[in-house]
C-alpha cells in the first residue's frame, strides 16, 4: 500500500522545487508577457511599413501573418528553453509534421512561391495583355496560387502560378506601344508611288495610330503573280484590333477609290 506523504514533507519537497525552478519559472512568464506585448507592438509597425513601401495588397497579409506567427514559436520556445522544459518530443513532432506537409502540398507550394515571386518582381501586372501557357488574354486577377485571364472572345482562364513563372511570359503591355505589320498584295499595273501615298494618307487619317516612331510603308517582295506590299505602323496595345481593322478598311476602300485594281476584282 502506498504511503501518504506528510504535510511536512510535502512542504519540503514544494519549497525545494520553488527554490530551484520558481526563478526561471518567475523570469519565463515575464518574458512571455513582454514579448507578446513587443509582437502585438511590431505587428503595427510591418503593417505600416509594408503600406508605405507600397507592397502588393495580396502578399501584405501574407508576410504580415508569416512574421508573426514566427515571432510567436520563438517566443515560445524561448520560454520553454528559460523554464527549463524538454524540446526533444516537440521538435520531433513538428520535423515529421513539416515533411508530411511538404510532401502533401507540394505542388501547391510550387504555385504559392510562383505567387509570391509574380507579385514581387511583377512581370505582369492587372490589365496587361500577357500571352503565357498557350492562353492569350487580359489579367483581370493575380492571386497566390493562380493568375486569372479573361481572352478576347470572353472566356476566363485561370492559370496556376507555378506553371505561369516558370514558362515564357510575352507582355505585350510592358512597353506602352506595339508595332502593327500587316502586308498588301497588288498587281504590277499598280504604281508604287502612287499606292505608298495611298497608304500614307490612310494612316495619318486613321485613329489610333502613334505618330512616334515614324511609319514604314514600301515594297517587300517582287513575285510573278504582283508586288507585295508591307505596313509598319505603331499603336497602343489595348488599341491594336481596333486600330488594324480601322486602317485595313480605310486602305481598301481609298485603293478602290483611286482606281487601283485589288486581287480577284
Amino acid at each position: 500500500m502506498a504511503s501518504v506523504m506528510e504535510p511536512h514533507e510535502f512542504y519540503d519537497k514544494f519549497h525545494k522545487w520553488a527554490v530551484a525552478k520558481g526563478p526561471n519559472l518567475l523570469f519565463g512568464l515575464f518574458v512571455l508577457f513582454v514579448g507578446i506585448w513587443f509582437i502585438r507592438f511590431l505587428r503595427t509597425r510591418i503593417r505600416m511599413r509594408m503600406a508605405n513601401r507600397n507592397v502588393h495588397s495580396s502578399l501584405q497579409p501574407f508576410f504580415l501573418s508569416l512574421s508573426i506567427t514566427s515571432l510567436y514559436v520563438l517566443l515560445i520556445i524561448s520560454v520553454m528553453n528559460i523554464v527549463g522544459l524538454e524540446l526533444t518530443v516537440f521538435t520531433t513532432i513538428i520535423g515529421a509534421f513539416s515533411v508530411a506537409a511538404g510532401l502533401a502540398l507540394s505542388g501547391t507550394f510550387q504555385n504559392f512561391a510562383g505567387g509570391v515571386l509574380i507579385l514581387l518582381l511583377k512581370p505582369f501586372e492587372i490589365d496587361d495583355n500577357i500571352v503565357a501557357q498557350g492562353q492569350t488574354g487580359r489579367v483581370t486577377s493575380i492571386q497566390i496560387f493562380y493568375t486569372v485571364l479573361i481572352t478576347v472572345d470572353n472566356k476566363t482562364v485561370i492559370i496556376p502560378n507555378g506553371k505561369l513563372f516558370n514558362e515564357v511570359i510575352v507582355n505585350e503591355n510592358r512597353e506602352g506601344k506595339r508595332r502593327l505589320d500587316f502586308e498588301i498584295k497588288l498587281g504590277y499595273a499598280a504604281g508604287v508611288d502612287q499606292v505608298k501615298e495611298i497608304i500614307n494618307n490612310a494612316i495619318t487619317q486613321t485613329p489610333g495610330i502613334l505618330p512616334e516612331p515614324a511609319t514604314r510603308v514600301g515594297v517587300v517582295a517582287l513575285e510573278i503573280d504582283g508586288v507585295r506590299f508591307t505596313v509598319n505602323v505603331w499603336v497602343s496595345p489595348n488599341n491594336f484590333l481596333v486600330a488594324k481593322i480601322a486602317l485595313q478598311e480605310k486602305i481598301i476602300k481609298d485603293l478602290a477609290a483611286a482606281g487601283v485594281k485589288l486581287p480577284g476584282v
